[in-house]
């Protein structure tokens, strides 16, 4: 007989292209300031809103699995690779209330994704199941700034320190022969590296 299951789930979902310190910063942060019983990672499958071609998904799996695999609660799901066609949060959080139904989901977020996140669809009903974790600086925790989440969104913020490193950088800097190694984890690093991944053709 099994117990009732995780009784406050996350979700964090991204491209990983590649996944970096801020990542794992967030995961940290996630699990620790919302208590969660289980955080768990989604790399995307066909993200809607990328204009840019995505490196794999076997690649983009093995590294959010090398970077967030040594993380207490914290599980990588890759279902969104699994999922034909594009891929929406919605769906995703439709499909974890269903196996989980008595769980309070946190919808682990960056700035930059709150920013947008009306522009998502059926932002309404994700409202509805989730409520947002936006990561922010000390200072916009305090004076509660959350630029773009609507009025009715229910909003926990997560201590984050700044990091402004990007995937987009990090792959520049890969294209152009620089080091990487205090921007993502080692193993990370190693796969990149190991891989080929992001050197110009």
């Amino acid at each position: 007989m099994t117990g009732p299951g995780p009784a406050r789930i996350g979700v964090f979902g991204g491209a990983f292209d590649p996944p970096h310190v801020a990542h794992v910063a967030l995961a940290r942060a996630a699990v620790s300031q919302l208590a969660l019983d289980e955080l768990r990672i989604f790399p995307t499958g066909q993200a809607w809103h990328k204009s840019n071609q995505l490196t794999p998904p076997d690649d983009r799996l093995a590294m959010a699995q090398i970077a967030f695999g040594g993380l207490a609660r914290t599980v990588v799901d890759d279902r969104e690779l699994r999922r034909p066609g594009a891929t929406y949060t919605i769906d995703t959080l439709r499909e974890l209330v269903a196996q989980h139904p008595h769980a309070q989901i946190f919808l682990v977020m960056g700035q930059d994704q709150a920013v947008a996140f009306t522009s998502w669809r059926e932002w309404q009903a994700i409202l509805a199941m989730a409520t947002l974790a936006v990561a922010a600086r000390p200072s916009a925790i305090a004076a509660h700034d959350h630029p773009g989440l609507p009025a009715q969104a229910r909003v926990q913020p997560l201590a984050l320190p700044a990091m402004p490193d990007s995937a987009t950088h990090i792959r520049q800097l890969v294209a152009r022969g620089e080091g990487i190694a205090e921007l993502v984890p080692q193993g990370v690093a190693s796969y990149i590296a190991s891989h080929h991944l992001y050197q110009r053709t």
